[in-house]
Formats: C-alpha cells, structure tokens, sequence
C-alpha cells in the first residue's frame, strides 16, 4: 500500500517527496520518464518505488507535481484510474515569458480544468504557493511554511492538510475548489516579484506565512 504517488521528477516533485518522507508516508514517483523517476526516488529513500506513466498510481493522494500543460497531458491519459482518489494539482498557469497574465480565463482555474478532466476524483488545489526551495526545508526564517488547500471535497482537503501538518508545513483550508481562481491569481503576483531583478534577495527563495 502506497501513501502518495508524486507523478513528475522536477524541483517541486523533489520537495514534495522530501517531505513526505519526512511525514513518514510511502512514496511512489512516476514520471514519462521513468529513469528520472527511479534517480529521485533513490534520492529521496527509505521505501520509495519508481516507475512510468504505464503504472498505475498507488496512492490514496497523487500529487501532480507539474506544469498545467503536462498536468492537463496526464489528467487525459489516467483519466478514470484516478476515481476515487484525491488529487493535488499544483501547477501556476502563469505566461512564464511576461509573468504578467494567466493562461487560464477569470473564470476558471488550473484545478478546475483538471477537475472537469478527473470527474470522479477528489481534486485539490495546493502547494502552489510554496517555491520547491523553501519546501524542500519545509521552514523559512524559522518558521514552517504556509499551504493554502482548496477543494470541493472536504474530505480531500482534510486528507491533504493531515499530510502537510505531518510533513511539518501548516495547512490553511481556504474552501471550494473555486478559490484556487484566488490563489492562482495571488501567486501570479508573487512569481512577478521573484523574477523582477528589483528584488534579487527573492530569488526563488521566499516562504508564505500569515502571521498570527
């Protein structure tokens, strides 16, 4: 029985796995690619399996740890073997060459996009506020860092924020799936500030955090 599967083997996959590790809970990585997948799961250790996109995902949570493009690619090619399952869409559906709009109507979102594709899992929009950096420690400024979780399901999302309150983050439920629209559009605006040379000290290295 396998906890997570992580489809993808980039930056945000590593961290997600990193700390799913760390929550104690099994991993499987899948990628198209399943050399890719085999190195990061020999990274990231302890019971960690591999495999490609012909596997079928174990996991009671699958994480789609990728661009919207090739997470819409995998949605359609899983379709039905994803029933059942609570799925995490993580993706920013930002124009990565201006980092000024989304590629998605204002109407609509990423997740949602993927959910019309997967009508009979449990979609979650999260992790997409949180740079593979800093969650890869999990803390920033010595504080864990802040995952905002929005789905339709209150089930999923409390699946989800079990596991990010395990893996040392705090979860922060925001509601339906329509407020992934609301986090998008928010971390469209981060994006801009870690790729404006005005502000080289982001880097790709910030952390959210609410202050209570």
């Amino acid at each position: 029985m396998t906890d997570i599967t992580i489809i993808g083997s980039g930056n945000m996959a590593r961290a997600i796995g990193t700390r799913a590790v760390a929550a104690g809970r099994s991993v499987q990585v899948l990628d198209r690619t399943p050399e890719n997948a085999a190195k990061l799961a020999a990274e990231l250790g302890g019971t960690t399996t591999s495999g490609g996109l012909s596997e079928v995902p174990e996991g009671d949570i699958v994480v789609l740890a990728l661009y919207f493009g090739p997470a819409k690619e995998v949605a359609t090619h899983f379709g039905d073997t994803l029933s059942g399952k609570t799925v995490v869409e993580i993706s920013n559906p930002i124009d990565t060459e201006t980092f000024d709009s989304l590629v998605v109507g204002p109407g609509t979102s990423a997740a949602e996009e993927i959910a019309a594709l997967l009508p009979g899992a449990r979609v979650v929009k999260a992790f997409n506020t949180t740079f593979a950096g800093t969650l890869g420690a999990g803390t920033k400024g010595g504080m864990p860092l802040d995952v905002f979780i929005a789905s339709d399901s209150e089930q999923a999302r409390n699946e989800v924020a079990a596991f990010a309150e395990a893996a040392g983050l705090r979860p922060l439920q925001v509601g339906g799936l329509r407020h992934a629209r609301e986090l998008e559009g928010f971390q469209l605006l981060i994006m801009a500030l870690q790729a404006n040379p005005a502000y080289p000290d982001f880097n790709w290295g910030t952390g959210l955090k609410i202050i209570d």
